[in-house]
């Protein structure tokens, strides 16, 4: 039986560094490591979220054609981050790259400690959702049962996301 195809939706950021250039490096390497880039988002600049005494970040969604199941696609992200020099200090804390994985499919997985998904905290950041929009406007949240757009529509967050 052959393993079918899932639309992985990953955020790409940054603060640190050659910022455009981690996130082009990040994009090949999930295209060589995860699946194949169906799309990428414009480039935005956010201010840091969380811990904000840092410089300001770059991120881009990215949708990903995979054969590899969710916990692969992380554990391969979270390779690629090691690759282009990701050093883990401080939860929120400045990094050359950022790889998060924010919908796989319409899948739901809870993996305590390891891996959530979609991201519990994506329907309440800018920084995610206004990539994301620009992407899969009409993608369907698995859990809110809306699609990106309805949630962009709704979201309080008051973080300035800049398209570049």
């Amino acid at each position: 039986m052959a393993l079918e195809y899932t639309t992985a939706y990953l955020l790409l950021g940054g603060n640190l560094g050659n910022r455009e250039e981690s996130l082009l490096s990040a994009i090949k390497l999930i295209n060589d490591n995860i699946g194949e880039i169906e799309t990428t988002s414009s480039l935005y600049e956010t201010a840091a979220w969380g811990k904000t005494n840092q410089p300001s970040f770059l991120n881009q969604a990215v949708a990903v054609r995979t054969k590899l199941p969710a916990m692969e696609v992380l554990d391969k992200a979270l390779e690629i981050e090691q690759i282009l020099g990701r050093i883990r200090k401080d939860k929120w804390g400045e990094r050359l790259i950022d790889i998060d994985l924010i919908l796989f499919g319409n899948e739901v997985i809870n993996i305590e400690n390891k891996l959530q998904v979609p991201h519990p905290h994506m329907q309440s950041r800018k920084f995610v959702m206004i990539p994301l929009y620009e992407i899969a406007p009409n993608v369907i949240h698995p859990i809110l049962g809306k699609t990106i757009g309805e949630i962009c529509k709704n979201i309080t967050d008051n973080l300035v996301v800049k398209k570049l």
